[in-house]
């Protein structure tokens, strides 16, 4: 259309200026087209359906996983050849959307929940047979170690049926359901359950005989009852759940022995199980359970093991440091030794242990001086470890071999990015999930001796390649301490005009978000924010991981303490680029985002003339049990309870916008309401996006998160003002 409209206009233009016009219409015709909240949060969305759960058959000729190519919500159990080809569909076309499988040992036929049935599908005909009808629920679907039945969770119960099918039947009588009448947030949980705790934990695991389950058993009708109130009801109903406070008992995390045979439950001493989580079990070749505990503080970490006699447990290994903060622990089986994830050194490692002695000393079987960052993974035919770690920056995840003959470790994906691997059993391949800054999740096949990479999925829609997606940079500068050096990662429009002077927006501020991935609805949003002319910038504060242990422990009982410092020396930094207007900075984060940001402009005034809190804690008072990993607890350290943000509210001076769903039970809305009544008491004009049916997870709930995500825009636009053209003046200009 526009070369058209040249027609009419040619007599009237010299050859110079037409050639300048015919240039600018093609120019135009192949412009990124404008990426809005309708491009971003449409149905299918442009990102499409990211692959999940890959699963490798025994013979490690083939791996499945769950996907659909079409981006729609529905997904389809797919499989494709440990080399990368032969990828196909397995089902019907019309068959229900696929939400868990397993392999049976042979490798002939897969089992998988799809929505109220148990199916299995043979892997070479692709044909799908209904064997059960379950519970819509179901979810952690298994089977045994022999193959002869399969189990999965439904109503806080396990779940068993024979591998050809027949009447499911419960394995365990225990479950009682949810107090809630909402089917949303996240302390919705069942009063009692096997199943996992409220922030995470183990589910339940066969015995390598078949003959006995291990499982976790939680119990929550000892806490509190709280109020969230349903505004949405056609009157205002309470909606009690069962939610904890710092000091608060947590709920109770047990391991429990089912016979299978009979259904009889043996409940092991678990020490303290309302101040202990179970970190993880699992079974031995030989039939030994390893269970691995952690206090809620993170301050003790225990390693244990029961004898096939199934007598007292003992403990093989206890660490203990009052300095621990929230922490990654894992452990697994490598023949009949323990190998296990700890921070026992300054950096996070894999460590081995004799489980024939009482407390034996750990060997460390990883490097020094770099992170890991998973759970060990092994491959069956000879013991070869690999782990996910970050050995050459912090900002990419790669996926490591180690012999098993405790050989330097080796490097075996190459690409920049974020590397999810699944070993194959014969150790050949792994099954890696990638991304980073521009690419969204897909799967890749990797050879393990020459680090070939082979991709498997293409799952962004088509739509997503016209946009122009813009990489991070990543850059280290001093912090308040001569000694200290941040770590920032940041994004400029790629037509970046240096005779310009850009707003910057820091956010979402949040730790560890200096990592070259791609981050959902996070990512998507930051892109937005760039198209419309922000400089955007995250840092890893203290607290992050990759940086060591006394930079990680840093923000215990700290918050928005010297993390926050740090933002501010982030800020610094940014102010000092001659593209950079030092006066139009913003910042916004949601959770500890949140916290962060409404916390910058009370604590900081001035330092940010716009901030957008969602979801942000702002009274430790009623943070979650768990929290007590960074906080402790009000009769131990009630300095720190002494932080809320209303201390402060006489501060605002700048332009801040509270987000917050009024479903959200992991920051209750009543303490940013509590915030929001001192602001207007002391007279301060600030806005608020309040929303009755959001829960902690706004940003992934759709309507929500379009109209949050839009509140959001409109705000730093407003304050910000982006299209404002501010230039960069030269040495003597005035």
């Amino acid at each position: 259309m526009c070369l058209s409209s040249l027609t009419g206009l040619a007599p009237r233009l010299n050859r110079l200026s037409l050639w300048a016009a015919v240039w600018w219409c093609l120019v135009s015709a192949h412009a990124s087209p404008p990426l809005t909240l309708e491009t971003a949060f449409a149905t299918p969305g442009l990102l499409g359906t990211s692959p999940s759960a890959p699963k490798w058959s025994a013979d490690s000729s083939h791996v499945a996983f769950i996907w659909n190519p079409d981006g729609e919500a529905s997904r389809h159990l797919m499989l494709v050849n440990a080399d990368g080809d032969g990828l196909r569909r397995l089902g019907a076309p019309q068959s229900e959307s696929t939400r868990d499988f397993v392999w049976h040992p042979s490798g002939e036929t897969i089992y998988s929940l799809r929505a109220g049935g148990l199916w299995a599908t043979n892997v070479t005909s692709g044909e799908g047979v209904l064997i059960a009808q379950i519970h819509e629920s179901a979810s952690n679907l298994s089977i045994s170690p022999d193959g002869s039945r399969l189990a999965w969770l439904a109503d806080g119960d396990v779940w068993t049926v024979t591998a050809a099918g027949g009447q499911p039947a419960a394995l365990t009588e225990v479950g009682i359901p949810s107090l809630s009448s909402l089917q949303a947030g996240r302390y919705r949980r069942a009063e009692r359950e096997i199943g996992p705790g409220i922030w995470g934990g183990p589910t339940y695991a066969w015995s390598p005989d078949g003959r006995t389950m291990a499982v976790h058993l939680v119990d929550r009708r000892h806490m509190r009852k709280v109020a969230f109130p349903n505004y949405l009801a056609a009157q205002t109903e309470p909606n009690f759940v069962r939610r904890g406070y710092p000091g608060d008992a947590n709920e109770s995390r047990t391991v429990a022995l089912v016979d299978v045979a009979t259904g009889e439950m043996t409940a092991l001493d678990i020490p303290d199980p309302t101040a202990n989580q179970v970190v993880g079990f699992a079974w031995s070749p030989r039939g030994l359970l390893l269970l691995d505990l952690a206090s809620d503080t993170n301050e003790d970490r225990w390693l244990y093991t029961l004898g096939k006699e199934r007598g007292p447990l003992k403990r093989i290994w206890h660490s203990q440091r009052a300095s621990r903060i929230y922490t990654a622990f894992a452990s697994a089986w490598q023949g009949e030794r323990v190998v296990f994830l700890s921070d026992i050194e300054d950096r996070y490692g894999l460590y081995r242990i004799d489980t024939s002695a009482s407390d034996a000393t750990p060997t460390r079987l990883t490097d020094t001086d770099f992170d890991v960052l998973g759970a060990p993974m092994f491959s069956a035919a000879d013991g070869t470890m690999f782990f996910a770690g970050n050995g050459e920056t912090v900002h990419n995840q790669h996926i490591y071999r180690l012999s098993a003959t405790g050989q330097a470790s080796t490097r075996v994906t190459r690409r920049p990015g974020r590397h999810t691997g699944f070993v194959s059993p014969n150790g050949k391949h792994l099954a890696v999930v990638h991304s980073d800054d521009v690419n969204p999740p897909d799967l890749y096949v990797v050879h393990v001796e020459d680090g070939q990479m082979r991709r498997v999925t293409n799952s962004p829609l088509p739509a997503f390649g016209e946009h122009d997606w813009v990489r991070a940079r990543y850059v280290s500068f001093p912090g308040n301490d001569p000694d200290l050096r941040l770590h920032a990662r940041i994004l400029e429009p790629s037509n970046l005009d240096p005779s310009r002077k850009y707003p910057v927006i820091f956010g979402p501020a949040y730790s560890n978000t200096v990592r070259n991935r791609w981050r959902g609805v996070y990512s998507l949003v930051q892109q937005m924010l760039v198209q419309r002319g922000y400089i955007v910038v995250q840092v890893d504060m203290r607290g992050s991981t990759g940086y060591g242990r006394e930079f990680r422990e840093a923000f215990l009982t700290d918050f928005v303490g010297q993390d926050l410092d740090d933002v501010v020396s982030a800020a610094n930094y940014i102010k000092a680029m001659h593209y950079v207007d030092g006066e139009r900075l913003g910042i916004w984060g949601s959770s500890y985002g949140g916290t962060l940001s409404v916390y910058a402009l009370l604590k900081k005034p001035g330092l940010f003339k716009a901030g957008v809190a969602a979801a942000a804690a702002v009274d430790p008072h009623f943070f979650g049990t768990d929290d007590v990993a960074i906080v402790r607890r009000p009769d131990t350290h009630p300095e720190i309870f002494e932080r809320a943000a209303v201390r402060y509210a006489a501060n605002l001076e700048d332009h801040l916008l509270l987000i917050h769903g009024m479903q959200d039970q992991v920051v209750p809305f009543n303490t940013i309401a509590v915030l929001t009544e001192a602001l207007i008491r002391e007279g301060k004009n600030f806005d608020t996006a309040f929303v009755p049916g959001a829960t902690h997870a706004w940003s992934r709930e759709p309507g929500y998160n379009r109209y949050l995500f839009g509140r959001l825009f409109d705000h730093f636009d407003r304050y910000l003002q982006p299209d404002r053209p501010v230039t960069v003046r030269s040495a003597g200009q005035k």
